[in-house]
């Protein structure tokens, strides 16, 4: 790709931007959110076309109209947000748009002896016949990738690829690519992950600010350097200095939770008898391998969900604390009112509403406090001012408060919800995955922000599926495995090795 321009309005998304990537190689293309990576591989997979600039594949000058110019050019492209029909299976997603005959029947036989063949040869394994909306993610990013190979994919590019793996997908997905690599294949990898792309690129390109500012074999390069490289000055995300010197806060108890248990539909137990307090002034992180009990915890303090036994306190027991019972529970309503803020896990299914401009999603679940309404007529300028305002405090980029939620890029769609959340000055923030899809910079801004909270005299409860997170920000761990705590630790005396002993089962 050379001279690569692409202006939306007054934004230069890529300003003359060239990208070389070698044949049968994994290619990091890294930067901040907004920083041009996915709008420049948008180009290439035919989504957008550059207002200037020249592609070559293989050599050969090529012109990209849309993604089948693409697909025919052997270009495929899996997206952070998988692009899958959850009521068809697994087959029928593949095939879609692709039969190879008109009898159903014979094209199903036709695409299941092909997949066959690929998940033999790649090492993808996805079951089939089963339904999109009944598999697990780490299944949902396998198919895509083998509905790329099924349609011809020489190149494969991967948009995140790892945003929603837990660590043991993440390995199996390393695995595969490393295979597909061996088997020619080229990989373009965008992440925010610099561990990632040391440990699987050949070749890395930074981009910031439309432009690229780095690039250089991955054998001379550090995370260090690249995270600078992104950003353009020094970045720090080690832990606090109350962690190191062992100082742990202790102000009153604010949320305290006993002997909670949740059953999901299924009669299958996801909490069991789980007991936990939440003091003001200090984060504390719930550890875990994703899957064991962090989410349902989180959606229960949240009042998303109602458990079959337990008791819930909320607010300090000295002054005129608020109790629950597993017959009479918390609800969002209530939770908010009390100052109870949540920061969701998945922000698409549970902190906005995609079709919702930013002011509008700015401010969900708080649209009748008195800063959105008045006898009950929301104050549109009031809250697009506040949105303005939250934006530029959270380094929202753009700062347009009328822009579709839609628009931003995930990292910036995670701090518009931070904003939302942070600025109502709760008592209590329950936190999960605060950092998912987030570049470096966001990440580092964040932290800070957690932290701030926390010194204020909130008290935070934070799940994250990243052990280096929890390490940083914590004052003190929990463990949670199959709905059990395990263990609880201070901060000052965990390290990755003990924790993963404690998610590995062992009782601390």
């Amino acid at each position: 790709m050379r001279g690569m321009c692409k202006q939306f309005g007054s934004v230069a998304a890529n300003a003359d931007v060239n990208l070389t990537v070698h044949a049968g190689t994994v290619h990091g293309l890294v930067g901040e959110n907004g920083a041009g990576k996915s709008t420049l591989m948008s180009v290439l997979y035919g989504f957008y076309q550059a207002d200037a600039g020249s592609i070559e594949v293989s050599g050969e000058p090529v012109v990209i109209r849309n993604a089948d110019d693409a697909i025919a050019l052997g270009i495929g492209m899996v997206h952070q947000h998988f692009m899958l029909v959850e009521s068809l299976s697994a087959l029928d997603n593949v095939m879609l748009g692709a039969e190879p005959h008109w009898s159903l029947k014979r094209s199903q036989d036709q695409v299941r002896r092909a997949l066959q063949s690929l998940m033999q040869r790649t090492g993808l394994k996805v079951p089939l016949d089963t339904r999109v909306d009944a598999l697990a993610v780490g299944d949902r990013q396998r198919l895509e990738i083998l509905k790329a190979l099924y349609r011809g994919a020489k190149i494969l590019i991967l948009d995140e690829p790892t945003a929603v793996l837990t660590p043991q997908e993440t390995r199996q997905l390393f695995s595969v690519l490393a295979t597909l690599r061996s088997q020619g294949t080229t990989l373009i990898l965008i992440t925010h992950k610099l561990k990632e792309v040391m440990d699987l690129c050949d070749r890395v390109t930074v981009m910031r600010a439309g432009r690229v500012v780095l690039d250089l074999p991955i054998a001379q390069a550090s995370t260090d350097l690249l995270a600078e490289a992104m950003v353009g000055r020094r970045v720090n995300l080690e832990r606090s200095p109350d962690v190191e010197l062992g100082l742990v806060p202790g102000g009153p108890v604010l949320l305290s939770v006993k002997n909670l248990c949740l059953r999901d539909a299924l009669q299958v137990p996801r909490l069991s008898d789980v007991s936990l307090t939440l003091r003001s002034g200090e984060i504390v992180g719930v550890a875990g391998v994703s899957g064991n009990g962090q989410s349902e915890l989180l959606e229960v303090l949240s009042g998303l969900s109602q458990p079959q036994q337990g008791s819930l306190t909320v607010g300090d027991a000295r002054v005129d604390p608020h109790e629950f019972t597993h017959e009479r529970w918390l609800d969002p309503r209530t939770a908010r009112a009390l100052g109870v803020a949540h920061v969701p896990e998945d922000r698409h299914a549970r902190g906005l509403v995609m079709d919702f401009v930013a002011w509008e999603s700015a401010f969900l679940g708080y649209e009748g406090g008195p800063d959105a309404s008045w006898r009950g007529w929301m104050k549109h300028r009031a809250m697009r001012r506040l949105t303005k305002h939250w934006m530029a405090r959270f380094d929202v980029r753009p700062p347009e408060p009328g822009l579709g939620s839609s628009k931003f890029s995930g990292g910036n769609q995670q701090k518009l919800i931070l904003a939302r959340e942070l600025g109502q000055a709760p008592a209590i923030l329950l936190v999960g995955q605060p950092t998912r899809g987030v570049d470096i910079g966001a990440i580092e801004f964040i932290y800070g922000q957690l932290r701030a909270m926390r010194d204020a005299g909130c008290a935070v409860l934070l799940v994250s599926s990243e052990l280096d997170e929890i390490l940083a920000l914590s004052d003190r761990v929990v463990v949670m495995v199959q709905g059990r705590i395990s263990g609880e630790l201070p901060a000052g005396e965990c390290n990755e090795t003990e924790l993963g002993r404690l998610m590995a089962g062992a009782v601390a």
